[in-house]
């Protein structure tokens, strides 16, 4: 026959055997969860409507720059205009179009024919998250 004292032992070797399966298990969920892409379409969407968002999503030194009359400027955070149309919304009938989607990348373009106005941008999966890694705007 078991004494009293006995019980409580096993009793509480199997509640911190339990404890210990429980939290394998949430640590190799969150090891999964890491591991996971970023759908681009959440996140393409989520970057022209959210300003705080996109600024941290933003690559810098960010490739391209801003190409006027002027000359060429690289972007920093202080002159980066937002980007709050997509490419999708843009208007066919007054500028042309151009896009592609990769696994791992998206580029897109717009210009105006004949004009010297152009903007083209690149996003790519970096760590699973996406980012603009590329924006090159001319107004000639």
């Amino acid at each position: 026959m078991k004494s009293p004292l006995s019980k409580v032992t096993n009793m509480f070797i199997i509640i911190l055997c339990s404890c210990l399966v429980a939290s394998c298990g949430i640590f190799k969920k969150k090891t999964v969860d890491e591991n996971i892409v970023e759908n681009f379409d959440e996140f393409y969407n989520r970057f022209h409507k959210d300003e705080s968002f996109q600024l941290t999503r933003l690559k810098f030194p960010l490739g391209g720059a801003m190409v006027d009359e002027s000359g060429r400027k690289k972007w920093t955070k202080k002159n980066w205009g937002l980007m709050k149309v997509e490419i999708y919304d843009v208007d066919t009938k007054l500028y042309k179009t151009e896009y592609k989607k990769g696994k791992n990348t998206f580029y897109q373009k717009f210009w105006l024919e004949n004009s010297g106005f152009s903007s083209e941008y690149r996003f790519e999966l970096i760590n699973n998250k996406w980012y603009l890694v590329y924006a090159l705007d001319v107004s000639l």
